[in-house]
């Protein structure tokens, strides 16, 4: 059973039950006004001041309908969280405002590469904030909670791309917290899967920084033209002079090579005057990665 075979029949039925009660009472409601409006029936013409049978059956079904509903539901639910044997495991850490998934052989995108037709678990873990990992596709949403394990699982029934959106409002770049999931045959999967890593130097390929800084999610707090968002922006910032509070005292510090690299590793060390201590701490980065990134804001002009 995939995760749409567990969610759609639930919904299906719920709406379902809700149009016929709609329908129901709406039609019981019109034949009443009309049938016994007051220039035809101005006076009451029944004695009955109640009926037995007529009140069991009225707590009777909907009690039983909300049984039905809570049966379904329930069993919905266990379904989404039963993981299937031999699901692909997939590590997706959240941060302001990116996705980062990595694999179990160490190769990482941030974009979610998924095989077609086999079951895929996802492990949740938030950097900073509380995200949401929500498939509107696949009818799955989890919260990402910082500290809190937690896991989804799906399995994508033909290829495509898939929107996956964060659901919870995480800050000024919520909106822009995109990314798609890709389905894909196995076979291109495992051959995707174990290309040659780009991360480090290999072959004596330099690292691509501008690649590193857009699967970082860097991009989303520092533009490249010139404007202000959560972040300074990486247009002509390296050799320049910069207001700064450390440890609480203000100073001005010169953007250079060992400036850069402490703002990476450790954010809260140096806050630009006039923006928020609000950069996750990107434990993630090798040496080499964040030398690329170095160079790489070095030479955005």
């Amino acid at each position: 059973m995939t995760t749409n075979q567990a969610i759609d029949p639930v919904f299906v039925f719920i709406l379902g039950a809700c149009l016929v009660l709609l329908i129901g009472i709406t039609a019981a409601m019109i034949t009443f006004v009309i049938r016994y409006r007051r220039s035809r029936a101005p006076e009451p013409t029944s004695q009955v001041e109640g009926s037995f049978w007529l009140e069991i059956v009225w707590t009777a079904l909907p009690t039983v309908l909300v049984l039905v509903m809570f049966y379904y539901g329930w069993s919905g639910y266990l379904a989404l969280r039963r993981v299937p044997p031999g699901a692909l495991k997939v590590n997706a850490t959240a941060r302001m405002w990116s996705w980062n998934f990595r694999y179990e052989n160490g190769k990482s995108s941030n974009k979610l590469m998924v095989p077609v037709g086999k079951p895929v678990v996802v492990l949740l873990e938030s950097q900073d904030v509380i995200h949401g990992f929500y498939v509107p596709a696949f009818r799955v949403k989890r919260d990402v909670v910082p500290g809190m394990k937690n896991h989804v699982w799906f399995m994508a029934p033909k290829a495509g791309s898939f929107d996956l959106f964060c659901s919870q409002y995480c800050g000024k770049g919520h909106s822009a917290m995109i990314t798609t999931i890709e389905a894909v045959p196995e076979a291109q999967f495992n051959h995707w899967l174990n290309e040659e890593k780009e991360e480090g130097k290999e072959k004596g390929h330099k690292l691509d920084g501008a690649k590193i800084a857009q699967e970082k999610g860097c991009l989303g707090c520092h533009s490249l033209d010139g404007t202000t968002g959560a972040g300074p922006s990486f247009k002509g910032i390296y050799g320049t002079k910069v207001k700064v509070t450390r440890d609480g005292k203000p100073m001005t510090v010169t953007v250079d090579d060992a400036y850069l690299r402490e703002s990476i590793t450790a954010p809260g060390a140096a806050i630009v005057d006039g923006f928020q201590p609000i950069m996750p701490t990107f434990g993630d980065l090798t040496p080499d990665e964040v030398g690329a990134l170095v160079e790489y804001i070095e030479h955005v002009k």
